[in-house]
């Protein structure tokens, strides 16, 4: 079962980029959870088509700890959070809220430049 909201990728299939990369993020760990679940993703009514695969942002991740952009902390944090479908609070959370946001900045880049997350967004 393919685990792409889109039928097909990209604008041109209809799909539409994330606004945000936490977006971005909590969506591809939603459904790296689903899939380990042995559920599947797929196109429902009222749900939003998306340009990637959940491995596509996973690769982006890999790629920026592979070049040492990031680290195993800014992995762990993005796990983390990303299983709870939520984002560190600044004001409990410091150092994760600080290694995220460092994460969300380094991937805005890749997401951008493959369609995954929408061009002048700033979050």
């Amino acid at each position: 079962m393919n685990l792409t909201d889109a039928p097909g990728k990209g604008a041109d299939g209809g799909a539409r980029p994330f606004n945000t990369v936490e977006d971005a993020w909590l969506w591809t760990m939603a459904a790296l959870i689903a899939r380990r679940g042995g559920a599947g993703l797929c196109l429902q009514p009222g749900r939003t088509a998306r340009p990637c695969e959940p491995d596509d942002v996973v690769k982006c991740l890999d790629r920026l700890y592979r070049q040492r952009r990031i680290d195993l902390a800014h992995a762990r944090v993005l796990r983390i959070w990303g299983e709870r479908q939520a984002t560190p609070d600044p004001k409990r959370d410091h150092g994760e809220a600080r290694l995220w946001g460092e994460a969300m900045e380094r991937l805005a880049f890749p997401l951008r430049q493959k369609g995954i997350v929408a061009l002048g967004v700033l979050a």
